[in-house]
């Protein structure tokens, strides 16, 4: 009969807007995610830009220490100069053998300080020099980065932008084929929809039935 023939038609035009529908929300789930995933990289550029700034500041740091110490040997030398001055006076003066020897041993004591406090002082600066070249290196690699977030913020930018646009227009047409749907027809849809892994509620239209079903 007449009426059965239009009920059947309204079932199929609102599968089809169903199946419309669906593809709208595809490309709406894909705009999402290439933002999430834009978003995903630039969280791990600044955490790796943290994580570089933090390794600069610790080598600074090193630095700083190791030029502490190479001021400390320096005075250690110094002193131990003062001492060696201090003992070639007293050593003119001897009075015995015991005397001379006491203040030989005393010599010859602050002669190896300064060999080994100048031993020190090399090692330190050879480590500075290391530290420095890993130091140049890390910051080229923060500069890099820094550039590589400018841009993937510009890149993201301009997405968000043409996205936007877009996801606008779809959830505008999303709206009008909605209207076509019945209220339960549309219920259950997105009850399905956010039940199932990639959103596909319908899959497709086979003589009539659903593939997904």
């Amino acid at each position: 009969s007449n009426m059965a023939k239009t009920k059947e038609v309204t079932v199929e035009e609102k599968l089809r807007a169903l199946y419309d529908l669906q593809l709208i929300y595809s490309r709406v789930d894909e705009i999402k995610s290439v933002r999430g995933e834009l978003h995903f990289e630039l969280e791990d550029l600044e955490d790796e830009i943290v994580g570089l700034n933090k390794r600069l500041a610790n080598l600074d740091e090193d630095v700083v220490g190791l030029k502490g110490e190479i001021t400390a040997k320096k005075q250690v030398i110094e002193d131990a100069n003062a001492l060696l001055k201090k003992y070639a006076e007293q050593q003119k003066n001897v009075r015995n053998n015991r005397e001379f020897n006491s203040i030989s041993k005393e010599t010859e004591y602050q002669e190896l300080e300064i060999e080994l406090a100048e031993k020190r002082i090399r090692e330190f600066k050879a480590k500075i020099e290391q530290k420095n070249e890993v130091i140049a290196v890390t910051k080229e690699n923060i500069a890099k980065q820094d550039d590589l977030l400018k841009h993937k913020v510009a890149e993201l930018d301009d997405i968000m932008g043409d996205t936007a646009k877009e996801e606008a227009i779809l959830l505008q047409k999303s709206a009008e084929y909605a209207e076509s749907i019945d209220d339960h027809l549309l219920v259950a849809y997105n009850r399905i929809r956010s039940s199932v892994k990639n959103g596909l509620a319908v899959v497709s239209i086979e003589r009539g039935a659903s593939g997904g079903s």
